[in-house]
């Protein structure tokens, strides 16, 4: 049997299987940049292991998330050594972006992108990251993702920079001020889901012009801050996340104009990552 994790900071997601089975749970998210080992160890035990009647018959286990540098997965890979009596050779832990890759080319070279809370992209060479762009976070970056889609409407409004109709139709909606804005942005913990749950004010109102036009130009953004300098214009892009999927029309006029193509989108990599791993 195989164990497979696909996680983020608020959940992580885990299938079991192999010819006969395949079991989905979900629990807390997983971070080594935030959490422990003896963190992450209690959340398998007291999360994962009750919910997982076939944990004896765990061969190997694939994990794939936030915060899995070089540096802090060695912590998460002895976590998940003791947890299922695993040896290190039979446990690997990566990036969620090579997930991401995975899932979406893969042993085929190709440009995966994820399109989040927050946003990253590559060029795989169908075994490795050949390239990355680093996304920045989503002061310094993070284009196309909710967070940034959230951080330029609030920055539109307060600015006045969309029509008089529009600015109006915001704060009626969300019910925010602008010193509600400002102090969850900078007083808060969590700006960005903050910035992200704003963006989907953009989601409800794609029939005004200029909010489409505005969403179109975030992913402009993405496409020439990011997948631009990976220079392989013959290849799709090929994207995993929600926005991705939320907003395929738009990030499909974004990747034309930019004289690229869309390929893949998928809302969440694990169909992917099971079907890597069954070969």
């Amino acid at each position: 049997m195989i164990l497979i994790a696909d996680s983020g900071s608020t959940k992580t997601d885990w299938c079991f299987f192999d010819t006969d089975i395949c079991n989905k749970v979900s629990t807390q998210g997983i971070n080594p940049f935030h959490q422990s080992e003896q963190e992450i160890s209690s959340i398998i035990i007291n999360e994962l292991l009750p919910q997982s009647p076939n944990i004896a018959g765990v061969r190997h286990c694939f994990f794939y998330g936030a915060g899995c540098t070089p540096e802090k997965s060695p912590e998460l890979a002895s976590a998940l050594c003791s947890s299922f009596s695993l040896s290190a050779s039979n446990v690997s832990v990566a990036s969620d972006l090579l997930g991401a890759a995975r899932a979406l080319c893969g042993d085929q070279e190709g440009i995966a992108c994820i399109l989040g809370t927050g946003s990253n992209s590559c060029y795989y060479d169908g075994n490795v990251i050949a390239s990355h762009v680093s996304p920045l976070g989503y002061i310094l970056g993070d284009e196309g993702s909710a967070a940034y889609i959230g951080k330029r409407l609030v920055g539109n409004r307060l600015k006045t920079q969309f029509s008089q109709s529009t600015c109006d139709l915001f704060f009626h909606e969300t019910q925010l001020t602008p010193y509600m804005i400002i102090e969850n942005v900078y007083r808060k913990p969590m700006p960005n889901r903050f910035l992200g749950n704003i963006s989907q004010f953009c989601q409800h109102h794609l029939d005004i012009p200029e909010i489409e036009l505005f969403v179109v130009d975030c992913f402009v953004e993405f496409l020439t801050r990011n997948v631009k300098a990976y220079n392989r214009p013959d290849l799709p892009i090929n994207v995993i996340g929600s926005i991705a999927e939320v907003y395929k029309k738009q990030l499909s006029i974004a990747t034309d104009s930019c004289g690229m193509c869309i390929g893949k989108i998928m809302r969440t990599p694990m169909p992917g990552l099971i079907e890597y791993h069954s070969k």
